[in-house]
């Protein structure tokens, strides 16, 4: 036992020598080419500026003795010009590739490190640019790690000594102080162990330890399994890190959110986002509070909210969750959008209302004047009640406040009634209207699909032509019916297509505003289709024309 216990020892002991031996090779290694790097680029100052100082420079160059080192000057093509090292320099390969010839045609300087595969040794170069635009590098003769190591073979032969001697004695008084039982004892069964009297109590108190240990591990691995089934089907992403930031578990959605790589894991949360309130919240968290950030990534949105983990009065680490917030942030902008629309539409009726009224009550329109600012009065009120029925009407679909009717309509009827009610505008507008359906029925609300067409045939006569036309048509298809309004008019630019549905949007405001209108025309035949629960689709060409079709499945 006491030979074993040498040994173990004596080995150790060999492997600290090794250790330290390689780390006190590191250091003077690194030492070593620290030094040689500056004693390098010194040299090449020094030789730089006699190079630029001398009246004839292959007298100086010529007359050059490096020691070992070599100089070599390249022109600005990388083509060499003269060596230290007398090569044939007809055959000398461009240096224009050169790391060091790059930098220094680029800043003025050039510095580079070069190893050998073959014969593992290291070259260092450093490069000027000369006054005269050539590049002047000075290089150092190769060299390798057995050459450093034989500056340092001494210092290391001592250490070894001592390291030898130490061991030897620390070795004698270890074997001496171990006794021979203490060595037998199971410590997985220590209760099927013989041994002295003087032990049992201690052989029972591990025993007792073991069983203990064995039952919390199998609670643990239990907690663990169930805690990584909940987390990793999670769709919010979740982060656990302890006090010093490392990550503890991080689930699926997580990775996903933030495109964590496996091996990113290692390096702690603040390596995947290092953003300052990133940084913040963390802070907070760690120190006992609640912390809380805004992730965007790509179209999609996100709330961090990071909970402080304590154990007892001390905080041991953070729970990092990433809710998606996307959807609710896309409905704050409509929102947002949607105030600002309707405030805007609503303060040019009313200006001109208030303006009007002003100009009566201040007794300044008499008269036709009177008469006449009462009919604008009246005109933009009139516009403020469309305007506010629109909304109404458009927030009634949108909140699905309509219950949905299953009574059949024809949508042949549908388009006749729309086209009485349109025509007498077409006439002045100088645009004929054509009904073209076939006696097709859909399930659906009338009242819903009336409005949906007229407001599509409206659309049609205000942005059509002088002496153009609308028709409004249906087919029977193999998913169900489809209803298409087309006109001859002024069309829509194809990089507008996808907008034209939305609140208050319009392709050409300045003719839009001739025209009139509360802008939500298209908005309510969206929402109309999804009542239905039906698709649209628009097509068009600028300057001859557009057509809208819708397709209902729910057909008769």
């Amino acid at each position: 036992m006491t030979a074993k216990i040498f040994k173990s020892v004596f080995l150790t002991a060999i492997a600290v020598f090794i250790a330290s031996f390689a780390v006190f090779f590191s250091f003077s290694y690194d030492y070593f080419n620290d030094r040689l790097e500056e004693e390098i680029t010194r040299e090449a100052e020094v030789l730089k500026k006699g190079y630029d100082e001398a009246d004839d420079k292959k007298v100086y160059l010529d007359s050059l003795d490096m020691d070992g080192a070599f100089v070599t000057l390249v022109d600005r093509s990388g083509a060499v010009l003269f060596d230290t090292r007398e090569i044939d320099l007809s055959t000398a390969a461009n240096h224009l590739d050169r790391e060091e010839i790059r930098e220094a045609l680029e800043t003025g300087e050039g510095f580079s490190v070069r190893s050998s595969e073959t014969e593992l040794k290291r070259t260092v170069y450093c490069a000027r640019l000369t006054l005269d635009g050539s590049i002047l590098r000075v290089g150092t003769a190769p060299y390798s790690a057995s050459s450093v190591l034989v500056k340092i073979i001494t210092p290391s032969l001592i250490l070894l000594a001592g390291a030898v001697l130490f061991a030897f004695f620390v070795a004698i008084q270890l074997s001496r102080s171990i006794v021979k039982p203490i060595n037998e004892i199971d410590l997985d069964a220590p209760e099927s162990m013989h041994t002295y009297t003087e032990l049992e109590p201690i052989i029972k108190r591990l025993a007792s330890q073991n069983y203990k240990i064995a039952k919390q591990m199998n609670e643990l691995r239990l907690r663990e399994v169930e805690f990584d089934s909940i987390t990793m089907n999670m769709t919010e992403g979740m982060i656990i890190i302890n006090s010093r930031t490392a990550i503890l578990s991080c689930n699926k959605s997580a990775r996903r959110i933030l495109g964590i790589a496996d091996e990113e894991l290692s390096g702690g949360v603040l390596s995947i986002n290092s953003s300052e309130n990133f940084r913040i919240a963390i802070g907070a968290a760690l120190s006992g509070k609640n912390g809380y950030d805004t992730l965007k990534r790509g179209d999609k949105f996100y709330t961090i909210l990071v909970t402080p983990v304590f154990n007892g009065a001390r905080v041991d680490g953070a729970v990092i969750v990433i809710i998606d917030e996307t959807e609710k942030e896309g409905r704050e902008e409509l929102r947002r959008e949607f105030t600002a629309n309707v405030s805007h539409e609503l303060k040019t009726p009313l200006t001109s209302i208030s303006g009007f009224a002003e100009l009566i009550e201040n007794g300044i329109a008499e008269g036709e004047d009177a008469v006449r600012f009462a009919g604008n009065i009246r005109k933009e009120a009139s516009r403020l009640i469309t305007l506010v029925g629109d909304i109404i009407r458009l927030n009634q679909l949108d909140g699905r406040e309509i219950p949905f009717d299953s009574d059949p309509i024809s949508l042949k009827d549908a388009a006749s009634d729309v086209i009485s009610r349109l025509e007498s505008i077409a006439e002045r507008s100088n645009v004929t209207l054509i009904e073209s359906c076939d006696d097709l029925f859909i399930r659906g609300n009338r009242q819903i699909l009336e409005e949906m067409i007229y407001n599509l045939v409206d659309n049609a006569i205000k942005y059509n032509k002088v002496g153009g036309r609308v028709e409004i048509s249906t087919k029977k298809t193999k998913s169900g019916v489809e209803l298409s309004v087309s006109d001859t008019g002024i069309g829509i630019p194809s990089d507008k297509l996808d907008r034209v549905f939305e609140r208050f949007y319009r392709v050409d405001k300045s003719h839009s505003k001739d025209i009139g209108g509360t802008g939500l025309g298209l908005s309510i035949v969206k929402h109309s289709v999804i009542y239905h629960k039906a698709t649209v689709s628009i097509d068009s060409i600028e300057g001859e024309g557009t057509e809208v079709k819708i397709a209902f499945s729910d057909a008769e």
